[in-house]
C-alpha cells in the first residue's frame, strides 16, 4: 500500500479556455479511502484516468509511494483502476475476469487459482464464478469489477463512480461491503462520486471538486458542518444547505442580516454589505404565523414518514425545513419560522455561483 500526491496537477482538452483539471494539489494518506466529490464534468473522471495513467497531465506530478509516475504507462504504475461501467470482458467467465490480470503478469496457475479463490470468498462470489457478465446482475458486476483490482494487491486503488448503475438499495449495501473491504486490506482507495449520501457514509475524508478546482478537504463532519463555500454547503446534504440572499447590517453593537422581509440575527462577523446567508434544514423550525423571525407560505410538502420537508416561501426567498415526523402542515399555510442562531453560515456574496 502507499500514499498517492498530486501536486499542481492540470489537465486541458482542446483549445478550451478552462481547463478541465487546474492546479490540483491533493494528498491520500497510506491506507486512507478518500472520497472526491463533485457535480458532472467537473474532473472526477478525468483525474482517475491521470492517475492511471490513461492520461497525461498537461502540468504537475502524480506520485504512488515516494515513486513519481507522472510519465509512467498504466502498467508499470500498479494502480489498479474501476471504471463506472465496470468494463468486464464480456465473453471470459467471472473467475477468468478475476484471473486475468494475474496472467497478464505470468503467474503460476497454482498462484492463480489459489487467489481467485480467496478474492471469490470475500467478496461472495464464489457461487458465480462459471457465469459470464450477462448473466449476472448488476451489483454482481461490480463485485466482479472490484474483485479484479483487488486480486492485483495494488498499491492504489482508483475508483471512478463505480456504483452508479446500482439501485438505492443496491448502492447502500455496496457501500458497505466497500467499506469493510478497505478496512480490512488497508488499501490506500480513492473514490470518485457525485452522490453526497455515499461520501458522507463512505469516506474518511472528503475532497470538493468544483470546475476542476479543489474546493474544500475535510472529515465528512467538516466539511458539513463547516463548508467554506456556497458550492460545498448546497453540494452536502439532501436537500443542501438553504441559501438566502441578504445584507449585513450592524446596529447597536449587533450583527443582523436583512433578508428583505425579515431580519435574522447572527453571530459577530466580518461581512458587511451583500452576503449569503446558510442554513440546513434541520436548524429551521416553524411556529406561529407571529411567533418567528418571519413568516411564510407553505409551497409544498413532502411527508417521507420519519421526517417532512415543508418547501417555504419566505417574501420571495425559498427556504426548506426538514421536521421530524408526520408535520401537521398544508400548502397553502401561513406560517412563522425560527433559523437557529447556533449553525448559520455567512458566505461572501461574491460566491454567486451555486451548487
Amino acid at each position: 500500500m502507499a500514499k498517492l500526491a498530486l501536486r499542481g496537477l492540470s489537465k486541458r482538452f482542446g483549445g478550451g479556455a478552462r481547463g478541465v483539471l487546474r492546479d490540483l494539489t491533493l494528498e491520500v494518506a497510506d491506507g486512507e479511502l478518500l472520497v472526491v466529490l463533485g457535480p458532472a464534468a467537473c474532473g472526477k473522471t478525468t483525474l482517475c484516468r491521470c492517475i492511471a495513467g490513461l492520461e497525461r497531465g498537461d502540468t504537475g506530478e502524480i506520485l504512488v509511494g515516494e515513486r513519481d509516475v507522472t510519465r509512467l504507462p498504466p502498467g508499470e504504475r500498479n494502480v489498479a483502476l474501476v471504471f463506472h461501467t465496470h468494463a468486464l470482458y464480456p465473453h471470459l467467465t467471472a473467475g477468468e475476469n478475476l484471473a486475468f490480470p494475474l496472467r497478464t503478469r505470468r503467474l503460476s496457475r497454482d498462484e492463480i487459482r489459489r487467489r481467485v479463490a480467496e478474492t471469490a470468498s470475500r467478496l461472495t462470489l464464489t457461487p458465480l464464478l462459471e457465469r459470464r457478465p450477462g448473466q449476472l446482475s448488476a451489483a454482481e458486476r461490480w463485485r466482479v469489477a472490484l474483485g479484479r483490482a483487488v486480486i492485483r494487491t495494488p498499491h492504489l486503488i482508483v475508483c471512478d463512480e463505480p456504483l452508479s448503475q446500482l439501485d438505492g438499495d443496491e448502492r447502500a449495501a455496496a457501500r458497505a461491503e466497500l467499506a469493510a473491504l478497505q478496512r480490512a486490506l488497508g488499501t490506500t482507495l480513492l473514490y470518485a462520486t457525485r452522490d453526497p449520501v455515499g461520501a458522507m457514509t463512505l469516506g474518511h475524508r472528503i475532497a470538493v471538486l468544483q470546475d476542476g478546482e479543489l474546493r474544500q478537504l475535510g472529515t465528512p463532519a467538516e466539511v458539513y458542518k463547516r463548508p467554506n463555500h456556497v458550492f460545498v454547503a448546497q453540494l452536502l446534504g439532501a436537500p443542501g444547505m438553504n441559501i438566502l440572499h441578504g445584507t449585513a447590517v450592524e446596529r447597536r453593537g449587533e450583527t443582523s442580516v436583512d433578508c428583505g422581509g425579515f431580519v435574522v440575527p447572527v453571530t459577530l462577523s466580518d461581512y458587511a454589505g451583500q452576503v449569503h446567508l446558510g442554513v440546513r434544514p434541520e436548524h429551521v423550525a416553524m411556529c406561529g404565523a407571529d411567533q418567528g423571525q418571519g413568516n411564510a407560505l407553505v409551497r409544498a410538502v413532502q411527508p417521507l414518514g420519519a421526517e417532512t420537508f415543508v418547501h417555504l416561501d419566505a417574501g420571495g426567498q425559498t427556504l426548506v425545513a426538514r421536521l421530524a415526523g408526520l408535520a401537521d402542515v398544508r400548502v397553502g399555510d401561513r406560517v412563522g419560522f425560527k433559523l437557529d442562531r447556533q449553525h448559520l453560515h455567512l458566505f461572501d456574496f461574491a460566491q454567486a455561483r451555486l451548487a
